[in-house]
């Protein structure tokens, strides 16, 4: 919960999702001892829920159907274009103009803001982003879809993010006319360098929704360290916990439980990430217990601006396979 947009897939090539937050220090009070000097403890801001169960989600792959060609241009130091074209049997097929502008206000040699991106089709079906660091602790987001000349979904999300611990509140589909929407608030604490707590409370209310309003609360954790992180949320509409683990400095895997109360059913998915940069290649694979087989592969082909991409899916239980082809200049 919290996201009220559902991402449809990741594009590939696309821009990249938020850079982490800047480490703040908080100062413990000295306890009694000889050297009244002795070193503070330092915790680090442990981020947003959002990025809760980001480094698992990496590592699996995004699959995609049909073939893909996406071009990238920069037109300056702040402002780029591109220009994607899918052939598919999906209602993604055709034609996505995009555009993002990142602004001058510089907080770091990786993050400046404002940031707006956006895509449109021939159509008019529009997605629009905009991020922007208000100050040094606040950031908000905002998120709106067109679709057939409709509002179809709108998000305004702001964080703040205090020395060890990171506050965040979500407004989404806002509709004053009859009176519907959802409120989520999120807060994670650092308790110690490797171990994060929090909670969410989600809150919807509408006609659509039965008795006119639901609340949702639900519990959440992780223990990070150089090597592994685990993570996890608990809560009254279900449970997903996730495993991650570096192995080597070329193989990354990740373990994921999904478990919906109301849908009674769970599912659990491995996969792992092969990165080869002598061969500027990286290869994702997947299986779950649905017996779904997953995998991308892309591949830079220097000394051309080219990243030529593969991607299969095969269903098992279902005889389904999938096959996508992309090519990303740029």
């Amino acid at each position: 919960m919290g996201n009220v947009l559902a991402a449809s897939s990741k594009p590939i090539g696309g821009p990249s999702g938020l850079p982490p937050p800047m480490p703040t220090e908080v100062l413990s009070s000295a306890g009694p001892s000889e050297n009244p000097s002795s070193e503070a403890k330092q915790l680090d801001n442990p981020g947003t829920m959002e990025e809760l169960h980001r480094k698992c989600k990496d590592v699996m792959p995004v699959n995609f159907e049909g073939a893909k060609l996406m071009i990238n241009k920069g037109l300056s130091n702040h402002f780029q274009v591109s220009h994607t074209i899918n052939l598919n049997s999906s209602n993604t097929s055709g034609y996505r103009f995009g555009a993002m502008y990142v602004g001058t206000k510089q907080l770091s040699p990786t993050e400046a803001f404002p940031v707006v991106l956006g895509d449109i089709d021939p159509a008019g079906n529009l997605n629009a982003n905009i991020i922007h660091q208000l100050t040094p602790k606040v950031r908000c987001k905002f998120a709106s879809q067109i679709q057939n000349s409709k509002v179809s979904a709108s998000q305004i999300t702001t964080d703040y993010k205090g020395p060890n611990y990171t506050t965040s509140l979500t407004v989404g589909n806002p509709n004053i006319i009859n009176n519907s929407g959802v409120i989520v608030a999120q807060y994670l604490q650092a308790i110690t360098d490797r171990l994060a707590m929090g909670g969410e409370f989600a809150y919807q209310y509408g006609p659509a929704v039965p008795g006119g309003q639901i609340a949702l609360m639900s519990a959440a954790a992780r223990y990070a360290t150089d090597v592994y992180t685990w993570s996890g949320t608990v809560g009254a509409a279900g449970v997903h916990l996730c495993y991650y683990q570096r192995a080597s400095d070329q193989l990354q895997i990740g373990a994921e439980v999904e478990t919906s109360f109301r849908m009674q059913e769970s599912v659990a998915t491995i996969g792992y990430q092969v990165d080869l940069p002598k061969s500027d290649l990286v290869f994702r694979g997947m299986v779950d217990s649905n017996w779904t087989v997953g995998a991308v592969l892309e591949k830079k082909l220097p000394p051309l601006p080219f990243t030529f991409a593969l991607s299969g899916m095969l269903n098992h239980t279902k005889n389904q396979f999938r096959l996508g082809c992309g090519l990303i200049v740029g």
